[in-house]
């Protein structure tokens, strides 16, 4: 058997402008006159963890903040904005799920954001993309451990009983590739429109759309 594993959130739907939007927003809610430029959260893409960003962001400004609250109501605003914005899936996503569900290919979504924001994206883009597209979901309250340690990874491959490789990865940033390659599964780089600068040299490729043959050759089928 094989498995196809869908690494964040804007690798089935490019959200990463409105991340960054309600970043700005809960900053506003929060009192804090922070703005965060495309080119400030471009710089911090390397790392994964919103909440992170935050406190090494209030660290820089020796601001003391409440960093966990913040990202709370940063996630609340972007649950809305998902609900607003009329997203559709990314290119080549639809097919790639249904070339998998074609060949008996086990479909995985491997995140360490929150299942109130999975939720948000899945309801925002059926029929097209739903939770039963996937054969595990994988949010922050499966492993202890964030991106880009592997537990993510990890936890799905013992979930799905497969080896890991027998599996592709898709990733949008530098921590989701690196998670991915410490599990041991190959990677395919899917850029969003604010990573596409990214150091992907660890995956196996870097493609600004899914082809659903590719990604399942990958996977073995």
């Amino acid at each position: 058997m094989s498995a196809i594993l869908f690494g964040s959130i804007s690798t089935i739907a490019d959200t990463s402008e409105l991340q960054r939007r309600a970043f700005n927003e809960a900053f506003a809610a929060h009192g804090l006159d922070w703005n965060w430029t495309r080119a400030d959260y471009i710089s911090m893409l390397g790392s994964n963890g919103g909440a992170n960003r935050v406190a090494e962001y209030a660290k820089s400004k020796n601001a003391d903040v409440d960093s966990a609250a913040i990202h709370a109501t940063k996630s609340e605003i972007f649950q809305k904005l998902v609900g607003e914005a009329g997203l559709t899936p990314r290119p080549g996503v639809v097919e790639t799920l249904a070339a998998a569900k074609k060949s008996d290919v086990k479909v995985g979504f491997v995140t360490t954001t929150s299942a109130d924001n999975i939720s948000a994206l899945l309801d925002s883009l059926g029929p097209d993309v739903t939770k039963e597209s996937f054969d595990i979901i994988v949010d922050s309250s499966s492993v202890s451990e964030p991106k880009p340690d592997a537990a993510s990874y990890t936890f799905a491959l013992d979930k799905l009983s497969e080896n890991a490789a027998d599996c592709v990865a898709i990733e949008d940033n530098e921590g989701g590739v690196a998670a991915a390659s410490a599990a041991g599964v190959t990677c395919i780089a899917f850029p969003n429109e604010n990573t596409a600068e990214g150091d992907f040299s660890a995956a196996v490729e870097s493609v600004h759309a899914l082809d659903s043959g590719r990604v399942t050759a990958l996977a073995g089928v």
